[in-house]
C-alpha cells in the first residue's frame, strides 16, 4: 500500500475535521458485489467492440460524430440510465467534415502507394491529380521569395525535423515502483520555479516567431496555388491525425496530408539526390454547416432530499480524431465510465448524491465540451453558477486503456483523507498511490481551474504515445483486462463520493498559477 505521508502532520493543523468527516458510507458488502460483477460479469468486451468498429470515428461537429451520438444514447438507455440525452455545448467555428475518399501514391521514380491522413477541415482535389513533387523548406519567412512562382500545381514536401532511429525500449511499458513512488512527491516548489526565468520569455517569442510563420505559409499557399501539402507526421509508416485552420464558411483550404516520416523522407532523399518525383491524389472531403459541440449525459438519480441534487461526475471525451476509431483516445475513457455505470445500474445501488456520466464532445480541439458545462452549470462571466456548490467530484479518464495505480490530487491537500478512506477496499486491484502533482491537457483540467476537485488517473502507458491520433487506433490497443479493473475502480469511488457525508473541499484558486483563465 503506497501513500503520501509527508503532508499528513500539515493536513492535521489545516483541515482540522476534515479527516474524520472522510470515510467509506459504503459497506464492504457493496465493495464485493462491485468487484464481482466488474471483474466477473463485466461487459467490456461488448462496448468496446460497439464504440470502437460499429461506432467508428468521431471527428468534432462531424456526420460521423453526430452518428455515434445516436448510437451512444441507444447504448445508454440499454443500460437502464435515467435521462440519457445530448445536449448543446458551445458553438465550434470549424463545422463539420468527413472523409469520403483517401488515395495518394509516388508514381516517379517509381510506384508506391502511400498510406497518409488527410488532414481535417482540409480541401479536396479536383479529382484524380499527378504532380512533381518539391521540398518545401522554409524555416524563415525570407525562404519563402524563393519558391514564389515556382509552386503553382506542385505537391509541396514540408521536411521534417525529426529523425526517425532503430529504438530499443519496449513499445509498451508499466510503471516502475520507483516511478510511482516519485508521483508521491510533492514538487510545487520545483513547478513555481518552472514558470519563470529568462526561458519562459524565450519560449514565448518562440512560439509566437513560429504562429507568425505558419500564417505567412498559409497566405503563401493562397496565391501560389499547389496541389497538395505533404507534412510528415507518424512513424513505424503510420500517420498521425490533425487539422487546419479553418472556419465554417470560410474559402475551402488547400489539400493537406500527414505522411508517416518513413515515405516522407524516402521521397526528400530522392529529390536531394537528384531524381524526379511525383506523386498522384485524389482526397475527396465533405464539408458541412454544423457549428455546434454537443455533450452527452445520463445519470443514477441521487435518493437523499438533502443530497440528491449534488452531483459526482464521471466522465470522458467522447470525440476522436478520424484516421482510427479512436480507441485508445478516447473510447477507453468512455467504455470504463459507462461500464462503471452498469456495474452501478445493475446492482441496484442507490446514491444519495446523483452520480452524472458525461461523455464530452471537442477535447481534442480545446475541451470544447467541458468548458460548455462549465459555461452553463458552474461558473460564467466572473460569478458562480448555481451547480457550482452542488459540485462534488469529478473523474476523469484519458490516457489511454492502461491500468489505474492510483490518482493526481491537483494539489488539494484536503483530497488526501477522502481518497485514503476510500482506496482501502480497491488495493487490491493495485489502486495504491496518491499524487500531489498536476497532470493536465484533458478535461479535469477545465473543473480544476475553478478549484473544484476534478481529477485524473494515474495510469499504465502500454503503447498510449505511439499510437493515440494515428490511424492504428483501433480495437487492437485495448487492453481489456485492464479496462475491466479501471471500471470497478471507478465505480467504487463514485459510490463512495456519492455517499460520503463530508465532500472534498474547493481549492484556494489564488494558490494554484495555472488556473486562471
Amino acid at each position: 500500500m503506497k501513500k503520501l505521508f509527508i503532508i499528513l502532520p500539515m493536513l492535521a493543523l489545516v483541515l482540522g475535521g476534515s479527516r474524520a468527516q472522510a470515510q467509506v458510507a459504503v459497506s464492504a458488502e457493496w465493495a464485493s458485489k462491485i468487484k464481482a460483477e466488474g471483474l466477473g460479469q463485466s461487459q467490456v468486451a461488448e462496448l468496446s467492440q460497439y464504440m470502437t468498429d460499429y461506432v467508428g470515428s468521431r471527428l468534432t461537429a462531424s456526420r460521423q460524430k453526430r452518428r455515434a451520438d445516436s448510437l451512444m444514447l441507444v447504448k445508454l438507455a440499454e443500460i437502464g440510465l435515467s435521462n440519457p440525452r445530448s445536449a448543446f455545448a458551445t458553438e465550434f467555428t470549424r463545422g463539420g467534415w468527413d472523409v469520403v475518399k483517401t488515395y495518394a501514391a509516388m508514381t516517379e521514380p517509381y510506384y508506391c502507394a502511400f498510406t497518409v491522413n488527410p488532414r481535417a477541415w482540409s480541401g479536396s482535389t479536383a479529382g484524380l491529380v499527378k504532380g512533381e513533387c518539391v521540398v518545401f523548406d522554409v524555416q524563415t519567412k525570407e525562404d519563402l521569395a524563393k519558391y514564389r512562382g515556382n509552386v503553382a500545381g506542385k505537391v509541396l514536401l514540408i521536411p521534417s525535423t525529426s529523425t526517425v532511429e532503430i529504438r530499443f525500449e519496449p513499445l509498451a511499458t508499466r510503471y516502475t515502483e520507483e516511478q510511482l513512488e516519485n508521483l508521491t512527491t510533492d514538487n510545487r516548489a520545483a513547478a513555481r520555479a518552472r514558470y519563470g526565468g529568462a526561458g519562459g520569455g524565450r519560449m514565448v517569442r518562440d512560439y509566437q516567431a513560429m504562429m507568425e510563420l505558419r500564417q505567412l505559409m498559409a497566405d503563401f499557399y493562397k496565391t501560389e496555388k499547389p496541389l497538395c501539402i505533404v507534412n510528415g507526421s507518424g512513424t513505424f509508416n503510420v500517420p498521425r491525425g490533425s487539422g487546419v485552420n479553418y472556419r465554417a464558411g470560410d474559402p475551402e483550404p488547400l489539400p493537406e496530408v500527414a505522411m508517416p516520416l518513413e515515405d516522407l523522407d524516402r521521397m526528400v532523399r530522392l529529390i536531394q539526390h537528384g531524381h524526379k518525383v511525383e506523386m498522384e491524389l485524389e482526397l475527396i472531403h465533405k464539408f458541412s454547416d454544423d457549428t455546434e459541440v454537443h455533450n452527452l449525459y445520463a445519470e443514477i438519480p441521487g435518493t437523499d432530499p438533502k443530497l440528491k441534487d449534488e452531483i459526482v461526475l464521471i466522465g470522458a471525451h467522447y470525440d476522436s480524431w478520424h484516421g482510427g476509431t479512436g480507441a485508445a483516445d478516447n473510447a477507453s475513457g468512455c467504455i470504463v465510465m459507462v461500464e462503471a455505470m452498469r456495474i452501478l445500474k445493475t446492482l441496484g445501488f442507490q446514491p444519495k448524491r446523483t452520480i452524472r456520466l458525461a461523455l464530452w464532445g471537442g477535447e481534442e480541439q480545446g475541451l470544447y465540451g467541458s468548458r460548455g458545462y462549465m459555461d452553463q452549470y458552474l461558473y460564467k462571466d466572473g460569478k458562480k453558477l448555481p451547480g457550482f456548490d452542488k459540485f462534488a467530484l469529478y473523474l476523469n479518464m484519458d490516457n489511454g486503456s492502461g491500468r489505474f495505480r492510483g490518482i493526481y490530487l491537483e494539489r488539494n491537500d484536503a483530497a488526501f483523507p477522502f481518497f485514503e478512506a476510500w482506496m482501502k477496499p480497491i488495493e487490491s486491484l493495485g489502486f495504491q498511490y496518491l499524487s500531489p502533482q498536476t497532470t493536465g491537457s484533458t478535461d479535469h483540467v477545465t473543473f480544476n481551474r475553478l478549484g473544484l476537485p476534478s481529477y485524473q488517473f494515474i495510469q499504465d502507458e502500454l503503447e498510449y504515445g505511439r499510437t493515440y491520433h494515428t490511424i492504428m487506433d483501433t480495437y487492437e490497443r485495448l487492453s481489456q483486462s485492464d479496462l475491466r479493473l479501471d471500471a470497478t475502480i471507478v465505480a467504487w469511488l463514485a459510490a463512495c463520493a456519492a455517499n460520503d457525508p463530508g465532500r472534498i473541499p474547493v481549492y484556494p484558486v489564488a494558490n494554484t498559477p495555472q488556473r486562471g483563465f
